[in-house]
């Protein structure tokens, strides 16, 4: 039966959403604060990685210690302030940093991982490549002894969950990359990762959503909903009300303050992340890596290069701060000496906001104060990654129906929500 499905939500999450609940034939409405031309599923690094199996939340990031998280130009940085808020999301993160929660959470991130990476690749084939999709793998490349060992243990890993991995060394790694000078000890090569231009797959799927009769309500800001009962009926905004029979609430970094006018508090932090993009380079990469020493993300598209990184967890509306984008501009160099790159100005610097759950599991799934509610948040760094999977998800949970893998670890109740 047709229903009335309201996604508040514009990023590629909601699309996503939107785009498997109008194949089933419902009528959808998507809300979003934005007009969809910019945002954090924009500036990110394109990945659609099954490599990523292992939790934002791991003993990885603890062994670091404070002064690495203390520390403004380091890959993770949170930045001191009083905020209940967030002491409460640190503690969980740091009871949830262990191996045994790792080791527990990494099957689920994996089955997800895996269904998402297949519906992106059935997306593409739906809708047309106009964004690029490249199914040729990701390097995971180090120039430390120690990071080669962690790396080749985490390839050794990954074979238990079938991802077959490539361990190359330093001769190889340059084989593979012959426009540019590569200075690595080597890498690892996981050939089921794919990368796209963000951007331009937000655009196709946008527009496809609109040939497919989905109404966007665009820059219009939610400031409360009408409940019956234990249902929601409608959603209040600066715009008008509309009447919905489910909703889908898919705001990222904003979605606790969303759930919040419903009475529902959640563990979620903003992680900023920054990414400089390089135009019509002579000579680009061939292959997506991540600078692992360095935590830094490089991406080819086409004729352009986009670099990006550092989680740094400040609030919604901290300034950019230059000194970490140069940061992700130094490793690029270091990996690379051979790009012929200057630094941009600070206008050509992007940021966005990166939703983080505190045991790097997203939340997806129905809340048990409000039957028609489903959440679908707490993406982290795999927004692009996850974001086929959670719409299918999402869409046989409206729906009623069985889901397409087991959702237990994505309980959106898991931290007493």
């Amino acid at each position: 039966m047709s229903k009335q499905v309201t996604i508040v939500g514009g990023g590629i999450i909601g699309l996503c959403c939107a785009y498997y609940l109008r194949k089933e034939g419902h009528e959808v409405r998507v809300i979003e604060r934005g007009d969809i031309t910019d945002g954090t599923s924009f500036g990110n690094a394109g990945y659609v990685s099954p490599s990523h199996f292992v939790p934002l939340a791991s003993p990885g990031i603890i062994a670091k210690g404070l002064r690495w998280m203390l520390s403004s130009t380091s890959p993770f940085y949170i930045k001191p302030r009083f905020s209940w808020d967030l002491i409460k999301w640190c503690m969980t993160f740091w009871r949830q940093a262990n191996e045994k929660t790792v080791h527990e959470n990494a099957p689920h991130l994996n089955n997800i991982l895996h269904l998402s990476r297949e519906l992106t690749s059935q997306i593409k084939n739906d809708i047309g490549n106009q964004f690029h999709m490249e199914e040729i793998g990701c390097f995971m490349m180090y120039k430390s002894d120690a990071t080669e060992k962690h790396e080749i243990e985490l390839a050794e890993e990954a074979k238990q969950f079938g991802i077959e991995t490539k361990i190359l060394n330093a001769q190889e790694v340059q084989a593979l990359e012959p426009d540019v000078e590569v200075n690595v000890k080597g890498g690892v090569l996981y050939p089921i990762d794919c990368h796209l231009h963000p951007g331009e797959f937000m655009k196709t799927l946008r527009d496809h959503l609109k040939k497919m009769g989905i109404t966007f309500q665009l820059n219009t800001t939610v400031t409360g909903f009408e409940k019956n009962g234990d249902k929601i009926t409608s959603v209040i905004t600066d715009k008008g009300n509309f009447k919905t029979d489910e909703i889908v609430l898919a705001t990222g970094s904003w979605l606790p303050g969303v759930l919040n006018k419903l009475g529902i508090n959640i563990l979620l932090q903003p992680g900023k992340g920054y990414s400089m993009t390089y135009p019509n380079m002579e000579k680009n990469l061939r292959y997506p890596a991540i600078l692992v020493d360095d935590r830094v993300a490089m991406t080819p598209m086409g004729n352009n290069l986009r670099m990006g990184g550092t989680m740094e967890i400040s609030g919604l509306s901290s300034p950019v701060l230059v000194r970490r984008a140069e940061a992700i501009y130094n490793a690029s160099k270091k990996y690379y000496p051979g790009l012929n790159l200057s630094f941009p100005g600070k206008e050509k610097i992007w940021s966005g906001l990166r939703p983080l759950s505190p045991d790097g599991l997203p939340y997806i799934g129905k809340h048990d104060k409000y039957e028609n509610l489903v959440i679908a948040g707490g993406h982290a760094m795999l927004g692009v990654s996850l974001a086929a999977g959670t719409g299918k998800l999402v869409e046989e949970m409206v729906n009623g129906k069985k889901t397409s893998i087991d959702v237990s670890a994505f309980d959106v109740t898991r931290f007493g929500a």
